[in-house]
């Protein structure tokens, strides 16, 4: 059934700046439509200012997916602490970070170690079409096909072999001992639980899942919003504006640590917030 949100002026959002950002792996524009799929929905979602039209989920699905009961304003104005920020936030004012399935996160990001982001969207939708189930439904895009992404217990049976067909390589293995750790019953509720440092941990505990991949998820997936991921972008944008750099080619364990650290004290509980905000202005802020 369709449906039509009315965004109040107190509810701003970017709907291209939060699903194009690379936050998520799963959505794409056509024709002036944002598709892509979470959990066993397939969505399509188009702005026109304060309206978004929503096709596949009802307003209470997407108003949650969206963050839309988070006060952005207040989240940005906790942030806003120098020029750098303010014009990170200025050029992509209503980006909103995204409440992403948990699994399906964990798996995505464990995709993108040492990668590109259509290499990652790559092997997402591989593993999608291989094992995921089929969505059917009157608001697909004509002659469209969309999978829920599968399930611990739909790949259960997969090996390495077939995460390799997935375009997975080394990563493969991985993928396949994660899966036997995300088939315990108690799993997600278990690591929802914890607090960010101890949950942060319980993921690097997984064989593939390093320092950055683990902030990721729980930024994205746990929604700990005070997580700080650090890439060769933020290393770049952090080094140029608020540290002074190793010079070094390749970021280390403890250079990661440091930038990490500086993020959450600099920008406080909200520093995923403005590590996206900072992510998505890198070529304003990295410009000569």
């Amino acid at each position: 059934m369709p449906e039509t949100i009315q965004l109040e002026r107190d509810e701003p959002l970017d709907l291209d700046a939060t699903l194009g950002c690379g936050q998520a792996f799963r959505w794409r524009k056509r024709l002036g439509w944002w598709e892509g799929v979470v959990g066993a929905r397939a969505l399509r979602l188009r702005q026109d200012g304060h309206r978004l039209d929503v096709r596949g989920a009802d307003e209470a699905f997407v108003r949650h997916y969206l963050a839309l009961d988070q006060d952005l304003e207040a989240i940005l104005s906790s942030i806003d602490c120098d020029a750098v920020i303010h014009a990170a936030i200025e050029a992509s004012y209503g980006l909103r970070i995204l409440r992403q399935p948990l699994f399906e996160c964990l798996i995505s990001y464990l995709c993108a170690t040492n990668t590109n982001i259509p290499a990652v969207q790559r092997r997402v939708e591989e593993i999608t079409v291989r094992f995921g189930r089929r969505i059917s439904g009157d608001d697909l895009p004509a002659s469209s096909e969309a999978y829920a992404f599968p399930t611990p217990g739909a790949l259960r049976a997969a090996t390495g072999e077939d995460f390799r067909a997935c375009r997975l390589g080394y990563r493969a293995a991985y993928a396949e001992d994660a899966v036997m750790a995300c088939d315990e019953p108690c799993w997600e509720g278990c690591i929802r639980k914890l607090p960010y440092e101890d949950g942060r941990q319980a993921l690097m505990a997984f064989h593939g899942i390093g320092p950055k991949a683990a902030d990721c998820i729980a930024l994205f997936g746990l929604g700990h919003l005070e997580a700080f991921p650090v890439d060769l972008w933020i290393r770049r944008i952090m080094i140029r504006h608020y540290l002074d750099g190793s010079g070094r080619k390749t970021m280390t364990p403890a250079e990661y640590e440091e930038i990490r650290q500086f993020g959450r004290s600099r920008f406080g509980l909200y520093a995923g917030y403005a590590q996206e905000y900072l992510y998505s202005a890198r070529a304003l802020l990295c410009s000569e």
